[in-house]
């Protein structure tokens, strides 16, 4: 299938057909999708909360209540829901096991000086955000959104139907799955699987603005 093909076809879900789940191949490679997203010096500020059970789902859906209730059964229908979470803070701890996992991974394998240098470098974009622009929670929750658009894309091509899902009460989920006292806090989510044949967003025909809008080409 085309890019483009795939790009019209997806939507955003609003009914899931809560018969049909994901094969486990294809589960396997969304969460390949999440893993090898690309982040700012690769600092992977991120934790991802995979619910695929009723009782898994049925405790995401707790922060779909009161104005979010709309999205409930997004959630209990999905075969599958992915809480994105971001870090609150990057300290050494979490500096050192990605350089090592870099290591780990041959990473400085030809030049080890390398190593040093990669640390220092993740560390002065750190401390520009900590000191100088004094914005690293906003900093790490946009590469968390880095990685939810490349995951919805490639839930597209995949053939998966998705929905991001901002109406969730985040302090609701935070508390249910501990997420504070890891340094971590829920940002979105997204849920995947098969579109109901009630779901009345899947026939409208797609809309945006025309490019003539949107491009300057230079």
């Amino acid at each position: 299938m085309q890019l483009t093909e795939v790009l019209q076809r997806r939507y955003a879900t609003k009914a899931f057909d809560a018969n049909k789940k994901l094969p486990e191949a294809v589960v396997e490679q969304l969460l390949a999708l999440l893993r090898l997203s690309p982040s700012s010096t690769n600092i992977q500020p991120w934790h991802f909360v995979v619910a695929s059970t009723p009782e898994g789902k049925a405790r995401i859906a707790q922060g779909a209540g009161g104005s979010y209730s709309y999205n409930e059964s997004k959630i209990l229908n999905a075969s599958h829901v992915v809480l994105f979470c971001a870090r609150t803070q990057i300290d050494e701890a979490h500096l050192q096991k990605v350089l090592a996992a870099e290591e780990r991974d041959g990473r400085f394998a030809s030049a080890p000086e390398i190593k040093v240098a990669a640390h220092n470098t993740r560390l002065a974009y750190l401390n520009e955000h900590k000191f100088s622009k004094k914005d690293v929670p906003h900093w790490l929750e946009k590469q968390v959104y880095l990685n939810m658009g490349s995951f919805l894309l490639g839930a597209g091509l995949l053939g998966i139907d998705a929905v991001p899902l901002e109406g969730i009460d985040t302090a609701i989920l935070d508390a249910q799955f501990e997420l504070n006292a890891r340094d971590l806090t829920a940002i979105t989510a997204v849920a995947l699987g098969y579109r109901a044949d009630t779901d009345f967003n899947a026939g409208l025909p797609k809309s945006r603005l025309a490019a003539d809008e949107i491009f300057t080409l230079i």
